[in-house]
């Protein structure tokens, strides 16, 4: 028995099938090994992005109260990680991210932290420390100038 040839007279170009059904059945194990393993998660990463969003919220805050020349209050619900701007809710912080404040005044609330910006761009002041695995974050409120910062601690 003779192997296939093109039109030109010389061996045929391509694969066999049970080539190809080596091929999909390599990339099927190698999907279901990335499936099984579930999305990737990293406590740095979420603790960055848990900061980022609290930053976001309270930067927020401070330019409607100055826009609006009205106190704004930005509110953080420690135990269930809700926060509120406004009365307003808004993407709940994830529950891996351990959360810690400390007010201007020096007292530390074990419930809500709230911060109220002032039409003057003044705020109450104050720290959250966020931590996720060996990840610390701090975003800080500036009572004077209301500026918001997030540092590594």
């Amino acid at each position: 028995m003779t192997s296939p040839t093109d039109p030109d007279g010389g061996p045929a170009a391509g694969f066999t099938l049970i080539e190809m059904l080596v091929v999909l059945a390599i990339l099927g194990s190698a999907a279901a090994i990335l499936l099984a393993r579930g999305p990737a998660s990293s406590p740095a990463l979420e603790a960055r992005g848990a900061a980022s969003e609290l930053a976001q919220a309270l930067r927020l805050g401070r330019s409607r109260a100055i826009a609006g020349d009205r106190a704004v209050p930005v509110v953080l619900d420690l135990a269930t990680h809700r926060l509120t701007l406004d009365g307003a809710p808004r993407p709940t912080l994830p529950g891996s991210v351990a959360l810690a404040a400390v007010m201007a005044d020096g007292s530390r609330p074990t419930r809500q932290a709230a911060f109220v910006f002032a039409p003057d761009g003044s705020a109450s002041g104050g720290r959250i420390a966020l931590g996720a695995g060996t990840r610390r974050l701090v975003v800080t409120v500036d009572w004077l100038t209301g500026r918001i910062g997030v540092d590594a601690n």
